[in-house]
């Protein structure tokens, strides 16, 4: 298996296919959610969008960081732009919190045009959410999975609007999808919140979801049996020096975890950077032009070449089940919006 520090020091060296935060195009009228956003790569993607002109709701647990992260973002802005940044209180590791901020959005968002799913737990050491599941697969794939149900009748009423275009649902994903265990089945909550994983194949788990929740889920078995104007792709954002490294203290003890990110840092790509792809997918003209709904990018403008795992519809079906199953056994039957609702009846 392919180190942390040597995937760090292979990815640094990549470029951006030429792409910047300045190449996103004037976003005046649309809306934004990034979860995550007021720290890392999330909060250069909501900075980014916020500057391009779209009124940005972030979401984020804790609110003193995402109220810093705003006033931060308004400070430095250009002179003469006033940022429309708006903070919405959100634990994605609970669900009945993710439902109910979700529904709130619902009622009183008049469009959403686009989703990206940022938030999420690194490179760490087993636990378990609020709901007593693996906290790296409830927080990087269950809260989003449950959050973009609850938005997906606002985003279809944006996606009806006659000169909107197509709304876009963003998973921020990892080449390190790669890490999740050869025998992941997604069969039951047990295979799950197995302690005995090592955080690496822990939080590989999660971002493979994040693939097949994107290309077999929302693509293949929402957006285009329904015909609908919904676009969904998922990103790699390169090995990015985030907060996130400071988990690796809690994945591999405070000694061996502070060399590890000492060795990796310095071959990182800055948080700017690292939200590139995700700019890219969210914007970029060229995603309708060539037909790559579903898909997977590696870079801006790159497709990704997925493992055997996050190409595999069967896998993607038993996550979809699971996913359905557990937030039901965990918040109730009627967690789940009919994923076909037909947007003119919300």
């Amino acid at each position: 298996m392919e180190s942390v520090h040597q995937f760090a020091e292979r990815e640094a060296g990549k470029a951006a296919n030429g792409f910047h935060q300045t190449d996103v195009s004037d976003l005046t009228g649309r809306t934004a959610i990034v979860t995550g956003g007021s720290g890392g790569i999330g909060y250069e993607v909501a900075r980014a969008l916020a500057l391009a002109n779209a009124r940005v709701l972030i979401l984020s647990r804790k609110e003193e960081n995402a109220e810093g992260a705003i006033a931060e973002m308004k400070e430095f802005a250009p002179s003469g732009q006033s940022p429309d940044i708006t903070f919405v209180q959100c634990d994605l590791g609970n669900l009945k919190d993710v439902k109910a901020v979700a529904d709130k959005l619902r009622e009183q968002e008049k469009r959403m045009d686009l989703v990206i799913c940022d938030a999420g737990v690194g490179v760490n050491s087993y636990a378990e959410s609020a709901d007593s599941i693996d906290r790296h697969m409830a927080v990087n794939h269950l809260g989003h999975f449950l959050l973009v149900n609850r938005i997906l009748p606002v985003v279809r009423k944006t996606a009806a609007l006659p000169s909107a275009p197509p709304p876009r649902i963003i998973s921020v994903s990892s080449e390190l999808h790669r890490d999740a265990p050869s025998g992941t089945q997604f069969a039951s909550l047990d295979e799950l919140n197995d302690s005995s994983l090592r955080a690496d194949q822990l939080y590989g788990r999660s971002k493979l979801a994040n693939i097949l929740f994107t290309k077999y889920g929302l693509e293949d078995r929402v957006f285009r049996p329904n015909g609908d104007r919904i676009i969904a792709l998922s990103v790699h954002p390169g090995a990015v020096h985030t907060g996130q490294q400071d988990q690796f203290k809690e994945a591999y003890g405070k000694v061996f975890g502070t060399i590890l990110k000492l060795a990796v840092v310095p071959f990182m790509r800055n948080p700017d950077q690292g939200s590139l792809s995700t700019l890219w997918a969210a914007t970029s003209e060229d995603v309708e032009k060539q037909g790559w709904e579903g898909r997977y990018f590696s870079d801006p403008g790159k497709l990704g070449g997925e493992s055997k795992q996050a190409c595999d519809p069967e896998l993607g079906a038993s996550l979809w089940k699971l996913s359905e199953e557990l937030i039901k056994d965990k918040i109730g039957s009627d967690a789940l919006l009919p994923w076909d609702i037909d947007a003119s009846r919300v």
